[in-house]
C-alpha cells in the first residue's frame, strides 16, 4: 500500500511539475452553431418549435446565449414577436460584450447572419449533444472528486448508486420528449395491440401467465400496470409468482429488427426482486416444480440416479431462460428502481416481480411513519411500471384481520398498512387455499366430525383461487387454479372438476 501511495505522488507531483506543457483542456462547445440557431430564431420565430421540444436555455454553452434564448422563448411562448428591436428592451443595460459592441448591436449581427430555418433543429441537435458532453464531464469529475474526498457516512456503493442514477436520467433526457400524439397515432398503436392480440396463442392483448383461466379473466399481464399479488403467510404468494415469472421467461421468443434492434414475439426477459428468499431457494423452487420432484427430497439429496439425471436435464434447459434474480434484502425503492433501468438497458425487461413489498424501504432514513413510507413505495412502483412500460406484479401481506373471520377469504381492506396499495394498483389479486385451514381443524379420528372433515378436505384438496379483488381494465371475480404443495405448483384446474362444480351450484 506505501508503494502504491508513492507512486500516486509522485505521479500528481510529474503532473504538476508539468503543469506548464499540459493543453488546456475546453469544454466541448460549438458557439458558431448557437449564434446560428439564435439567428434563425429571431428571423423566423417559427424556428423555435423545432428546438423547443428538447432544448433548454442552459445548453448553451455561452451564458448570454443562454439569456437571449431564454428571453425569445418567453416572447414567442406568450404570443410575441422575438426580433433584435424587441429584445432590444431586455438587454439595454447589460454589460458591453467588447469596447466596440453592445448586446443590441451584437442581436442585429445574429438576425443578420442567420441560417435557414431549415437548418434550425440539426444546429439545435449538435448544441444538445454538446450539452449532454459537458453534463457527462461533470458527472466524472463529481464521481472522482467524491471519490477521492467522501465523507465517512458516504459509502463507495452510495456513490456507484448516485453516479449510475445521474447516468439514467441523462440517458433518458436524449428521448427528447414527444409532446402531444395526434388521436390518429394513438388509435394506430391501439389497433397495433389488438391486431397483436389477435395474433398471439390465446388472443391476450398483455403477457401470458401459462394460466389459461388466469389470462382469459385479466386478457395476460398488462404493460405498465401495478399488479398487487396479496395474501396470508403459506398460502403460495412467492409459489404463485415464481410460476407465472418462470412461465413468462420460459415462452420468451425474439426476433432481430433490422436496425439491429430486438423484437419481442412472445413471452418476456423477467427481473425478480427476491427480498426474503436467496436465489438458491428459489432456483430449487423452480427446479423442483418443473423436474416434478420435491423440493425437500432435493435439498436433502434423497433422488435416485433416475431423478438425478432428469434434474441435470431439466436444468440445462432452465439456463437458457432469460429469468434474472437480484437477492439483495432490504433495498430501497430508488435502489430497486435503478437496477430496474439497468436490466432493461442491458438485457431487455419485460416483467418485473417484487418479493416483497413490506421488505422494501422508502428514501427516507426515519422509519417511524411506515404509512407515508408504503405509500412512497407503491406511488414509486407506479411510476416505475409507467417509465419501464412493463407490468410490475408486487406481492404484499395481508393484516391478521382475516384470521378473525368465519371465512377467511381475503378482501381489499386486508391490505396491509396503507390505503394507497390499493389506490395505486390497477389490478389487486389475493391467493387463497382453504385446505389450508380445513388442514389444521383435524378432528379425532373415528368421530363423526372427522368423517365430515375428511369429506370437506377432500374437495379443497389441491386446488387455490385468485380471488381478483380490483381490476382497472376487467371484471374482479375468482379463478380457480391447482395447487400441488409438495412442488409449490400452480396449474390449471381440469375443466371435469369445474364442470361438476358449476353444476352442483
Amino acid at each position: 500500500m506505501a508503494n502504491n501511495a508513492l507512486q500516486i505522488s509522485d505521479r500528481l507531483a510529474s503532473l504538476s511539475n508539468a503543469g506548464e506543457t499540459l493543453p488546456f483542456r475546453q469544454a466541448p462547445h460549438n458557439l458558431e452553431a448557437e449564434q446560428a440557431l439564435l439567428g434563425a430564431i429571431l428571423v423566423n420565430n417559427e424556428s423555435m418549435d423545432r428546438v423547443s421540444g428538447f432544448l433548454d436555455p442552459q445548453h448553451f454553452y455561452d451564458p448570454l446565449h443562454q439569456q437571449i434564448f431564454e428571453v425569445a422563448a418567453k416572447l414567442i411562448h406568450a404570443g410575441k414577436q422575438a426580433t433584435p428591436i424587441t429584445l432590444r428592451t431586455f438587454f439595454e443595460n447589460a454589460e458591453p460584450i467588447s469596447p466596440t459592441l453592445t448586446v443590441p448591436q451584437y442581436l442585429g449581427t445574429l438576425a443578420g447572419s442567420a441560417t435557414s430555418i431549415i437548418n434550425a433543429e440539426d444546429y439545435g441537435r449538435t448544441i444538445y449533444d454538446l450539452a449532454t458532453r459537458r453534463a457527462l464531464i461533470i458527472i466524472g469529475e463529481d464521481l472522482v472528486n467524491n471519490a477521492y474526498d467522501s465523507p465517512v457516512d458516504l459509502t463507495p456503493r452510495h456513490q456507484i448508486e448516485e453516479a449510475e442514477g445521474r447516468l439514467y436520467g441523462l440517458a433518458e433526457q436524449r428521448k427528447y420528449g414527444a409532446g402531444f400524439l395526434g388521436f390518429g397515432d394513438a388509435l394506430t398503436t391501439a389497433i397495433e395491440m389488438a391486431a397483436a392480440a389477435y395474433e398471439r396463442d390465446g388472443h391476450l392483448s398483455g403477457l401470458s401467465t401459462g394460466l389459461t383461466d388466469l389470462d382469459s379473466k385479466m386478457g395476460g399481464l398488462q404493460s405498465s400496470d401495478l399488479i398487487i399479488l396479496a395474501g396470508r403467510p403459506s398460502m403460495g404468494k412467492t409459489a404463485l409468482a415464481t410460476n407465472l415469472a418462470y412461465n413468462i421467461a420460459k415462452a420468451y421468443k425474439a426476433e432481430q429488427q433490422p436496425d439491429g434492434s430486438m423484437k419481442t414475439i412472445d413471452g418476456a426477459v423477467v427481473g425478480f426482486f427476491s427480498l426474503e428468499m436467496s436465489a438458491e431457494q428459489l432456483a430449487t423452487r423452480i427446479l423442483s416444480e418443473q423436474s416434478e420432484i420435491g423440493s425437500e427430497k432435493i435439498r436433502r439429496g434423497m433422488i435416485t440416479e433416475q431423478e438425478f439425471r432428469k434434474l441435470v436435464e431439466v436444468s440445462q434447459e432452465m439456463s437458457r431462460i432469460p429469468l434474472y434474480i437480484d437477492q439483495t434484502g432490504g433495498i430501497s425503492i430508488a435502489q430497486l428502481a435503478a437496477r430496474a433501468r439497468k436490466l432493461k438497458r442491458q438485457k431487455g425487461l419485460g416483467l418485473l416481480v417484487v418479493d416483497y413489498l413490506q421488505l422494501l424501504s422508502g428514501s427516507s432514513k426515519r422509519s417511524d411513519n411506515r404509512v407515508q413510507e408504503i405509500t412512497e413505495i407503491t406511488t414509486g412502483l407506479k411510476a416505475l411500471a409507467k417509465e419501464l412500460a412493463v407490468p410490475i406484479i408486487a406481492l404484499s401481506q395481508l393484516s391478521r384481520q382475516v384470521e378473525q373471520r368465519e371465512d377467511k377469504r381475503p378482501q381489499l381492506s386486508d391490505l396491509r398498512e396503507s390505503g394507497s396499495i390499493e389506490q395505486d394498483a390497477d389490478v389487486v389479486m389475493f391467493v387463497f387455499r382453504e385446505e389450508y385451514y380445513v388442514e389444521r381443524l383435524k378432528p379425532s379420528e373415528g368421530t363423526a366430525e372427522f368423517a365430515e372433515w375428511m369429506t370437506k378436505m377432500q374437495q379443497v384438496s389441491g386446488k387455490a383461487e385468485v380471488i381478483i379483488g380490483k381490476q382497472r381494465h376487467g371484471p374482479v371475480g375468482t379463478v380457480e387454479l391447482s395447487f400441488e404443495s409438495h412442488l409449490t405448483r400452480f396449474g390449471n384446474l381440469a375443466r371435469d372438476y369445474q364442470a361438476v362444480q358449476h353444476g352442483g351450484h
